[in-house]
């Protein structure tokens, strides 16, 4: 089974004992986190995409470590002004271990059976509340 996952303003495929580098997240070595925002779930069966997240799915994962990536060298040049800025960064990371992926227990369905049943609900929301 694998999910896609959204974190830091990216997204990752990760299986079961995957490990991976994050954008910095808050935790100590060995501590456990959570990823609620799953946008496909996927295995033999097939896949389940969501609408835009997958409900009640999640990813659980243990923090390995924390640590800083490699140094980029930012270098700003005006030519004939004598104008030269170097400047070094290095992000801070967060190194993951993928223990669990949970689909949330509910039988999968079709994203468009699930889009009907959401504007059949929608509609008789609106239908029962009388407007001004």
């Amino acid at each position: 089974m694998y999910a896609v996952i959204r974190t830091g303003g990216k997204q990752y495929k990760v299986a079961q004992n995957d490990v991976l580098r994050v954008e910095k997240l808050a935790g100590d070595p060995g501590s456990k986190v959570t990823f609620s925002e799953v946008l496909a779930l996927g295995d033999e069966k097939g896949v389940t995409l969501g609408a835009p997240l997958v409900k009640g799915a999640s990813v659980a994962a243990e923090v390995l470590e924390q640590e800083k990536s490699d140094t980029i060298i930012v270098f700003r040049k005006k030519r004939r002004q004598n104008f030269r800025r170097k400047q070094g960064h290095r992000q801070e990371q967060t190194l993951l271990r993928v223990t669990d992926i949970s689909s949330g227990g509910k039988a999968k369905k079709s994203a468009k059976a699930e889009d009907k049943l959401e504007a059949a609900a929608e509609e008789s929301k609106t239908a029962e509340t009388p407007t001004e």
